[in-house]
């Protein structure tokens, strides 16, 4: 199996690099994973609703660019489904019964994801209402991967 992750920005901040190397480690004996960053494109101040529109289409352009057909496809979204941690390393399960054997999450910039990429998902999926910054958001998401596949092997790190 293949986890990718398709995010919108680079990270910069050390302690978050480190934690997400941590949790990309231990799940190498569960799966390969790829990290990729986008640049995001530079939002001007005050920008109008059409400029961040052109904004969430180009960076929608390179998000879709990087998925293709085969993949299981599961955007981050605030609109998006809750799931506990349980509910959520069942249906990461449930996509491989199905053929899926890549799954790829996408994370959006400080605007948020086109209704382009919206509409490519096979799951939109929400961690919550709160509003997360998107590079805090990585963390979070690649340690609940990880809790998943823990779950799937019975073991106690879940709890």
């Amino acid at each position: 199996m293949k986890i990718k992750l398709v995010t919108v920005g680079k990270l910069k901040e050390k302690y978050l690099k480190d934690g997400i190397a941590e949790y990309m480690k231990r799940l190498n004996r569960f799966c390969k994973v790829e990290m990729i960053e986008l640049a995001d494109e530079k939002t001007p101040d005050k920008a109008s609703d059409l400029e961040n529109q052109q904004i969430l289409e180009k960076e929608g352009n390179k998000i879709l660019a990087k998925i293709n057909e085969r993949e299981f496809v599961i955007v981050l979204a605030i609109e998006g489904k809750q799931f506990p941690s349980e509910k959520f390393s069942q249906l990461m399960m449930d996509a491989t019964v199905r053929g899926f054997s890549d799954i790829t999450f996408v994370i959006g910039g400080s605007l948020g994801l086109s209704p382009t990429v919206k509409k490519r998902a096979n799951l939109l999926m929400s961690f919550g209402k709160l509003t997360l910054p998107h590079q805090l958001m990585r963390l979070v998401l690649i340690e609940q991967i990880y809790r998943a596949f823990m779950i799937q092997q019975g073991s106690p790190y879940h709890k």
